[in-house]
């Protein structure tokens, strides 16, 4: 598939095989970027899955090496996630205002409200203050 800007997408998948903690992987490419897919199996026999995204990238003596960014995500937030990545979707490619629902982390917990950054603004911590009551 390639798209407008001229990024062909390539993905490739592969079986692992059993008894190994890496179950299932795919890999896509897109453009500068490489995704890999992975699923992995806890100890426990849970399965959880890992999002990589990968760039080469040039390194001041002329080095290539790759940048990492890696996300675990793990069963019981599947559903969410989901929902969180198809509204963001949504969103871009619709270029609207979509109302933000309030996603909760479990059903006790409600996400901290947003606050504004405002320049300029810190506050200043004590870190030998950090841990007393």
């Amino acid at each position: 598939m390639e798209d407008e800007a001229g990024i062909k997408e390539v993905t490739e998948e592969k079986e692992v095989k059993p008894g190994k903690e890496e179950i299932f992987s795919k890999v896509v490419r897109a453009g500068k970027r490489t995704y890999f897919f992975d699923v992995k199996a806890t100890r426990r026999d849970d399965y959880y899955l890992t999002i990589t995204e990968s760039k080469k990238r040039l390194g001041k003596e002329g080095k290539i090496f790759y940048e990492k960014h890696k996300i675990f995500l793990y069963k019981e937030d599947f559903d969410k996630f989901s929902e969180g990545l198809k509204g963001a979707v949504e969103y871009i490619d619709n270029g609207k205002n979509i109302p933000v629902e309030s996603v909760k982390l479990s059903d006790t917990e409600p996400l901290p409200e947003k606050t504004e950054f405002v320049p300029g603004e810190f506050t200043n911590v004590d870190f030998e203050d950090l841990g007393k009551k």
